[in-house]
This record gives structure tokens, C-alpha cells and sequence, in this order.
């Protein structure tokens, strides 16, 4: 059973929500506004939060900011826009997932599934601080070194940076604009068109020239797959 935070001013699905994932096994408490929200994330400390970003009194995405100034709970932002700016913004605002409404019940439990299975992955994975592990990726962040199911694998300075940050945020999409900002700097912000070039030839040195293991979330960015294989 996880511990889930509804926060949405519209009463009707905060009920809806609270009775459709109660049936499926979720602990659910919710928030109709953010400061209700903040006070409920810092005392009641949920597994994972569902952020609607049209609040009355705090924009979402500013709830967002406080929330991640002192936890890593995952974030499943909720919203009736499904522009693509909006979306890389919530992602950028330190968000884990966006879903755009209407949805289903269902989708909604998957939703909060893999961003607890990845929160939990990630976890794993920045155990060791010298060293981190994302199946057949292993990368010695100590001496710069990585191998591929024990092969020693052939990375630049900078493909190995790109990989060790996807590999610290295990599962979750990185935009193109944090990746830039933590690997190259934020100097280099906006000169994503780097990373497609990055991205292919690390791929190949992968054998994973289909994107499975390093897969890219359209506009928005890429993320490392967490995976056993």
C-alpha cells in the first residue's frame, strides 16, 4: 500500500480519486488548495504526490519548487493543458510525470506505480556514490570508467557525464535543458541540439541503436530505462 496526496481545487475528482485508488489498494489524503497541500506534504509525508497545477491560491508549479526544496517524493502532475512548453516545464520544476485530464482511474494507478518503482530504482542506484549500476550499465564514477555486462565500454568525458546523469535519475525523463545545464553547463542551456548527436553515438557503443535502454520521450528529453537485463 502506498501513501498518496491529491492535491485539486475541484472537490468532485479529489473524491473521485480518493474512492477509485482507496479500491485499488492506495492510503489516500487530499488538498484543495497548495498551502493545505505543503502543510499535509511536510507532516503526513506521502509515498507520492498528484499535483493539479491550477490551484486557487498557489500555481502548481510554484508548490512544485517548495516541495522539492526539501523532499524527492515523486510528483505526478495533473492538468488540463497538454501543451508540450507546459509540460517540459513541470518536467524542468522538478516534476516526475505529467498527465493530462481527462483520465482514467486505472492509468492513474499505473502512473503512480512506475514513479514509485523509479523513485525506488533511483534509490538503488545512488546507494553507492562511486559507483552506480543501471543493469548491464555499470559506471565507476571515480575513475570515469563504465562497462556493459562487464565489457569495458569506450566513452568520452562527456558521454560518460551524459549517462552518469541519466543514471542518477534512473527511469525518470531528463529535458534537454537540465541535461545541458548539469553536463555541459548552464552556459550551454539552450544548445540542445548536442544531445542528439550524443545520443546516437551512444547508442551504438551500447548496441542499442532501437532506443530501448536509452530512450527518448519526444520534444521533451531522455531517460535511462531501469531495467534487470
Amino acid at each position: 500500500m502506498s501513501a498518496v496526496l491529491i492535491i485539486d481545487d475541484d472537490i468532485a475528482l479529489l473524491n473521485a480519486c480518493r474512492v477509485g485508488l482507496q479500491a485499488l489498494g492506495h492510503e489516500v489524503r487530499t488538498a484543495p488548495t497548495g498551502d493545505e497541500a505543503l502543510s499535509a506534504v511536510a507532516l503526513w509525508r506521502p509515498d507520492v504526490i498528484v499535483l493539479d497545477l491550477g490551484l486557487p491560491d498557489l500555481d502548481g508549479m510554484e508548490v512544485c519548487t517548495r516541495v522539492r526544496g526539501w523532499t524527492d517524493t515523486p510528483i505526478v502532475v495533473l492538468s488540463a493543458d497538454g501543451a508540450e512548453d507546459r509540460k517540459v516545464e513541470a518536467l524542468d520544476g522538478g516534476a516526475d510525470d505529467y498527465m493530462t485530464k481527462p483520465f482514467g482511474m486505472r492509468e492513474l494507478d499505473a502512473r503512480l506505480r512506475v514513479a514509485l518503482r523509479h523513485h525506488h530504482n533511483a534509490g538503488v542506484a545512488n546507494g553507492d556514490d562511486s559507483e552506480l549500476q543501471v543493469g548491464p550499465l555499470t559506471l565507476d564514477l571515480q575513475h570515469c570508467e563504465a562497462t556493459l555486462q562487464g565489457a569495458p565500454l569506450d566513452l568520452t568525458p562527456k558521454e560518460f557525464e551524459f549517462l552518469a546523469y541519466l543514471a542518477r535519475h534512473v527511469g525518470k525523463v531528463c529535458t534537454r535543458r537540465l541535461i545541458m545545464e548539469n553536463v555541459w553547463g548552464p552556459a550551454y542551456a539552450n544548445e540542445t541540439h548536442y544531445l542528439k548527436v550524443y545520443a546516437y553515438r551512444i547508442r551504438r557503443k551500447l548496441h542499442d541503436e532501437q532506443g530501448r535502454f536509452l530512450q527518448t520521450d519526444p520534444s521533451v528529453g531522455y531517460r535511462l530505462k531501469a531495467t534487470d537485463s
